[in-house]
Parts: structure tokens; C-alpha cells; sequence
């Protein structure tokens, strides 16, 4: 394989540990600085190997990671408008590696034509070099399938930026969490890349179904939910027009429909039975998937429908508006940020509907919700906080359905909601919230007034001396590809994030449990990450191992603590591969001494912790303010 690969600025950067700017400062000092070899004057692309090259004299790189040298080859060897469909090829691979591993070890001695007939039985063009899959599949030996196929996913959405639009996390979070999608089957009829049907499982839903018009998209989603050990169908085809799942039933529905397609189907699907609050107009494309999603949910559960403004008050849909308010189908319409919608810049709305079962009171208000002026860290927690209020009181901050069913039908939340008295009730809560930030970390950063710097060095040993001693023990996650499942899994975002586990799957033969104090790090990466389990009875998942210690010899958060302390001195660097773990130094001191050093970085921990939390509440509080005018009071 020829080694063509460019990489653009942002790339280098990446590769040395500094800013874009930096780059563009040693193109303007060196005269030696590679020259473009392709791109444009304002984003030029240079040559990997002569970046290297270049770096590496410079005495800013040892080596480019395995993993960004195997993405170069891969944006070097496949053109841009194919590079989805090749995503997604990687993506079915690795679900093959990881289920068929002794199959592939075979398979991996053969010919290219015999291995793309092996994998990709059937298939006429495969866009992916046979030696960058060869390559793909050693590093998913060593940092898990899962773990290099999120890499790739994140390098493809920040090479098409412009490109591709995904929802924002908080929107997502608050799209699965309205219909209550956790422990049943959720559909997505228009799924994407899979990021809402990712985030229902991540919350516990059992069962996921998504159907997504564009190919590659689609077999990029089922590879990120099956290596992610979620049970997915992801069917393609167009749902409107196709619709692979007949009389299926979900207990959620969530969607972000195409805004604006009136080539949705009009004419051949005049008499469609999905139509059962009325025959959408050709101009009311969004309503269409409205009616899909309610058709294809179990009566009395809740669909979440992500809508352009435009859709609350066109005179063209006011019929099938007020059929939907009539029967109790419209719960809530809630205003979100701009910008949140994937390719639209505008405020969207969010739908909340719910499929009458029979006999249902018709319900007497519909919930509207301004949340636009929300920063998007406050948004799930605000509005799930007035949903979960209008569902215990129906008529806590509601609107009377009657004020609803005039000429027009206007479901514009704005028209209903006093949006002064919104955000002058949302400033007191984020300043509330900041406020006891701000004591929190007060309190942190006092508690470290008790810490001193030591006056002497500390005698070192190896994790590898301990192993050999027996005071520590190293498990690897096994490599066997997860089946869904009703055990808790921790995953590495989970670690980096210092969340609860989000994964599930089925009990194997040999599955590695974590125990409370069970030091749990990052295998394979540029950095390392740790941290000591506070509870038990989670699988741990790919791509982590653990250290397990005698804890009358070692104490697990001093030993986390050097941990972190080598990760964070070896970032920017080559990389830490799983080997590495084990010459890590650790201090040969009393257990103790190590409890003392071990409650100094606990402090530091907390502190850390408190910084990100007084960070966000502060952020949250000046977005507010900007957002609204305010004045002095007496």
C-alpha cells in the first residue's frame, strides 16, 4: 500500500499536542516546513510521511500513533463523497473480528480477493484497501473493536463537518428520555449514523429499530450499536415509501425527519393506512412521519419528533393539527435553542405526542415549553423537571386545549408562554446552582491547605515488580465480541468520564467482573486513564483492564493517583500501549504512607471535579444573562 496519506493542519497539531496556531507559526519560521502537496491556499494538505519526517527533527514527535496513521491511509486511499460507505465497511469488519475471530486469523493468511469474499460476501465494491483493514484489525486486537471503530467515527464527522450535521448530546438525551425509552423497543424510522437509537440504549432499552434511506449511514449505525453490544435491526430504505417494519409496535418512538422534503411520497401513498388523523398535504412534509411514528407505537406510550417551526403553524396542516389536539395525541411542544436541529439554524420545535388507547378522556391542556434561551447544559434537567410536573398535574403550566382549537391551530409555544417569566424563573435556579458551585469548591480548595510538599524522594517500584511479588494482580477485558444483554457493563467513556456503567450485555464464560476497589485503566491510547471502582457486580468492557491488589500491601487510590500521574506526563507523546502499565512506578513505602499520599490526590480529585461543575454552572449563568436584559433592583 502506497503511503499517500496528507494530513491538514488541525492534524498536525493533533499529532504534536499543540494548537492549530502553532502550525501556522512554524510554517511562517521554518523554511524547512513540508510544502502543501494538494488542498487549497486556505486549507493546504501536506504529506504524512513528510510531517513525520519533519516532526520527529524537530524533536516534537516520536511516532504517529497506529490509529492516525490507519485514518490517514484511509482518507488517502478512499475519496471523500465514498468515505461513509468505507466507514461503514470498517465497521462491519470489525463486528466480523469480533465475533469470528478464529475465522478471520484464517482467513487473514489468504488472498485480498479471498478475504473481501470472506467478509464482504456478495458485495461487488469494497472501497477499503485489504491492508488498511489488515491494519485495522491489529489495533483492535490491542484496543478492543469498539474503541478503534469510536476513533474512526470521530475522525469521519470532524473531516465532514460541514457535511454532516448530528444532534447535540443534550438533545439527544432529552429526545430519549420524554418518551421514556428505557427497557422496551425504540424505533428511529429515520436513524442516521444511530446516535438517538445509541442513547436510548444507553438509559436500558432492550430492543433498538432503525431505518435510514442512505446506506452507508445505515451500516454505519448498525456497526456503532452492535460493537457497542446493543441487540439493533438497522433496515435501509426510505420509511415513508418502504417501511421494513410492517405492524411492528415500539413502547418509544424518536425521530428527526428531513425538514422541508415534499417529494416524501404524496401521490403513491395517497391511501396509506398509516393516515389516521387525515392525509397529509403535499406541502406538510414533516407531518407524515408524525402519523409513521404513531402508527408504530404501542397505545399509550409516547413518541418524540424532532419538527421545523414552520410545521406549528402552516395554514395547511391546521386540519391534522387540530385531529391530533382532538384526540389527545399532542402532549407537549417544547422550543429548543437554535442551531440544535441538524442542518437548520433556526429554533426547532420538539414534539411530544402520545398514542391514545381506547377509551382515553381527551386530555384538557398541552404542555408548552420556551426552553430556547436555555443553555444546553441546563436544557434536559429543565425541561424534564416541567414534563414530569405536567404529567403528575395536567394543568400546571399548561395551556387549556381550547385556546388551541381556533382558526389557525398555532402550536408556536411562543404565542402561549410569557418568555420574560421563563427566563426570570430559570435565574434564580442557575444562580442557586452556581452559587453552591461556588461554596463546593470554596470548600475543596480549603481542604488543601492541609497538604504539604514531601522533603524527600520517594523509593519507587514497578507495577511489574508487584505483579511478580503477588501484590497486584492485571486483568485484560476479554476480547470476545458482547452479546446484549441485562449485566452492566463499564466502557472507556464511562472511566473518562467518571460516569455510572452504561453498557449491557449477556454473562460469558469468561467475563471479567469488577470488584469495589478495583483500580480500572485504559488499555492501549495516547493516555492513560484511571480510576478506583466504587462498586462491583459491572462487566468490565472493552478496551480497559484492571489492577487487582492486596490491599493489606497496596492501597487502590494511591496506586490510581500514579496512575493518572503517568498518563498525564505522557500525553502528547507516541502512546501507551498495554505493556506500558507495567513500568509505570508506584512508591515502595508502608500502607500507611500510601494512605496518606492516596487521600492527597482524593482532595485533588475532588477538587478537580468541583472546578468542572462551578465551570459549567458559571457558563450556564452568562449565556443566560446575555440572553436576556436585566436591571438593577433597590
Amino acid at each position: 500500500m502506497q503511503d499517500s496519506a496528507t494530513v491538514a493542519a488541525a492534524d498536525i497539531a493533533r499529532l504534536a499536542g499543540v494548537g492549530r496556531a502553532a502550525v501556522s507559526n512554524w510554517r511562517r519560521r521554518f523554511d524547512d516546513f513540508p510544502a502543501p502537496v494538494g488542498g487549497t491556499s486556505s486549507s493546504p494538505l501536506f504529506s504524512l510521511g513528510e510531517i513525520e519526517e519533519w516532526l520527529r527533527r524537530q524533536g516534537k514527535l516520536s511516532a504517529v500513533p497506529a490509529d492516525e496513521r490507519a485514518w490517514q491511509q484511509l482518507r488517502a486511499t478512499v475519496d471523500d463523497l465514498y468515505l461513509g460507505q468505507a466507514l461503514g465497511e470498517i465497521g462491519e469488519f470489525l463486528v466480523f473480528v469480533g465475533t469470528s475471530g478464529t475465522k478471520w486469523r484464517r482467513l487473514a493468511k489468504k488472498t485480498d480477493p479471498e478475504i473481501i469474499e470472506g467478509v464482504f460476501s456478495g458485495v461487488s465494491t469494497v472501497r477499503v484497501e485489504i491492508p488498511i483493514l489488515r491494519a485495522i484489525a491489529d489495533l483492535a486486537e490491542e484496543q478492543g473493536t469498539q474503541s478503534i471503530f469510536d476513533f474512526l467515527y470521530q475522525r469521519y464527522l470532524e473531516a465532514h463537518s460541514r457535511r454532516i450535521d448530528v444532534v447535540a448530546p443534550e438533545v439527544a438525551e432529552l429526545m430519549v428520555a420524554l418518551p421514556s425509552a428505557d427497557n422496551g423497543t425504540v424505533l428511529d424510522p429515520t436513524c442516521g449514523l444511530g446516535t438517538l437509537l445509541l442513547t436510548a440504549a444507553g438509559v436500558g432499552a432492550t430492543r433498538l429499530l432503525g431505518q435510514e434511506q442512505d446506506e452507508a449511514a445505515a451500516r454505519v449505525a448498525a456497526a456503532r450499536l452492535r460493537l457497542h453490544g446493543h441487540d439493533a435491526t438497522i433496515q435501509t430504505g426510505d420509511a415513508l415509501r418502504d417501511d421494513r417494519f410492517g405492524s411492528a409496535q415500539a413502547d418509544a418512538v424518536v425521530c428527526i425527519p428531513p425538514f422541508g422534503e415534499r417529494s416524501w411520497g404524496y401521490e403513491e401513498l395517497a391511501s396509506d393506512i398509516r393516515w389516521q388523523y387525515g392525509l397529509p398535504p403535499r406541502g406538510e412534509p414533516e407531518l407524515p412521519w408524525v402519523q409513521h411514528g404513531l402508527f408504530h407505537l404501542r397505545p399509550g406510550r409516547y413518541m418524540a419528533v424532532l419538527m421545523p417551526q414552520s410545521a406549528a403553524d402552516r395554514r395547511s396542516g391546521r386540519r391534522i393539527r387540530a385531529q391530533l389536539l382532538r384526540t389527545g395525541a399532542i402532549r407537549s411542544v417544547i422550543t429548543l435553542p437554535a442551531g440544535t436541529a441538524p442542518g437548520s439554524q433556526t429554533a426547532p420545535y420538539l414534539w411530544i405526542l402520545r398514542r391514545p388507547e381506547p377509551g382515553d378522556p381527551t386530555p384538557t391542556h398541552v404542555l408548552m415549553v420556551d426552553a430556547s434561551h436555555i443553555p444546553l447544559i441546563e436544557l434536559p434537567s429543565m425541561v424534564l423537571e416541567r414534563w414530569k410536573a405536567f404529567q403528575r398535574e395536567p394543568v400546571a403550566g399548561a395551556v387549556p386545549l381550547i385556546e388551541l382549537l381556533d382558526e389557525d391551530v398555532d402550536l408556536t409555544p411562543a404565542r402561549y408562554v410569557a418568555e420574560r417569566r421563563e427566563k426570570a424563573e430559570a435565574f434564580p435556579l442557575v444562580l442557586e446552582r452556581l452559587h453552591t458551585s461556588l461554596a463546593d469548591t470554596l470548600r475543596a480548595v480549603e481542604s488543601l491547605r492541609e497538604l504539604a510538599p514531601l522533603q524527600r524522594d520517594l523509593p519507587m517500584t514497578t507495577i511489574a515488580e508487584q505483579v511478580r511479588a503477588g501484590a497486584i494482580t492485571v486483568v485484560q477485558a476479554p476480547k470476545t465480541q458482547q452479546q446484549p444483554g441485562k449485566i452492566p457493563v463499564l466502557t472507556l467513556e464511562d472511566v473518562v468520564r467518571g460516569g455510572d456503567p452504561s453498557g449491557r450485555m449477556a454473562a460469558t464464560s469468561d467475563m471479567v467482573t469488577v470488584e469495589p476497589g478495583d483500580v480500572v485503566v485504559s488499555s492501549g491510547g495516547r493516555s492513560m486513564v484511571a480510576r478506583v471502582a466504587k462498586m462491583g457486580g459491572m462487566a468490565l468492557g472493552p478496551g480497559l483492564q484492571l489492577l487487582r491488589m492486596d490491599r493489606e500491601r497496596i492501597d487502590p487510590t494511591c496506586l490510581s493517583g500514579f496512575l493518572k500521574l503517568s498518563g498525564a506526563q505522557a500525553r502528547g507523546q507516541s502512546g501507551t500501549s498495554r505493556s506500558d502499565i507495567r513500568r509505570v512506578e508506584i512508591p515502595r513505602v508502608p500502607l500507611q504512607e500510601q494512605r496518606r499520599l492516596g487521600a492527597a490526590f482524593r482532595r485533588l480529585e475532588t477538587l478537580e471535579k468541583q472546578l468542572e461543575t462551578t465551570s459549567e454552572q458559571g457558563e450556564s449563568l452568562v449565556s443566560l444573562c446575555r440572553a436576556e436584559v436585566f436591571e438593577l433592583t433597590e
